[in-house]
């Protein structure tokens, strides 16, 4: 017998969609398989690696533990939609200044994170940087870029 579908409306990148969907699949495949959005990355798709954050309601979460029926009514914002927002867009581009990635898999998790924690604490102290990209691995060990770009987000126009 197939798995019953649910339908989930939410808001994604600012713009409202409705999905009908198997309980048990992932927002990750939803975003990737059914909505097109490739800069979720699936690293580990356990939870380990934190290539796919995205953000739920603000606030950094694993979309490859994330059941997409969990976001019924509220809000996502992935890597996509850091472009039309000033903060995400001065964030990519501090990235690109300190050349903090170099493969680029992780790069959209680690952005997610910090858009997050830059929308709740426009002021991080360095220390809040590093505890906030924890659960983020970079394999090619661009940390300290990644943390000096977010540094120079932080401290804000020169």
């Amino acid at each position: 017998m197939p798995e019953a579908r649910h339908t989930v409306t939410f808001t994604l990148n600012g713009r409202e969609e409705t999905i009908h969907v198997p309980a048990r699949r992932s927002l990750l495949a939803v975003l990737r398989e059914d909505l097109h959005l490739t800069g979720t990355k699936e690293g580990c798709g356990v939870g380990t690696c934190g290539a796919c954050t995205v953000l739920l309601d603000g606030r950094p979460v694993l979309a490859c533990l994330t059941l997409a029926v969990q976001v019924e009514g509220r809000a996502v914002d992935t890597v996509e939609g850091l472009e039309g927002d000033p903060a995400g867009r001065a964030l990519q581009e501090s990235f690109i200044r300190h050349d903090a990635f170099q493969c680029g898999f992780c790069t959209p998790g680690q952005l997610m994170v910090l858009a997050g924690l830059l929308r709740t604490t426009p002021r991080p102290t360095p220390d809040e940087i590093r505890r906030a990209l924890e659960g983020n691995i970079c394999r090619c060990g661009a940390y300290l870029r990644i943390q000096q770009a977010a540094l120079e987000v932080a401290a804000g126009p020169a």
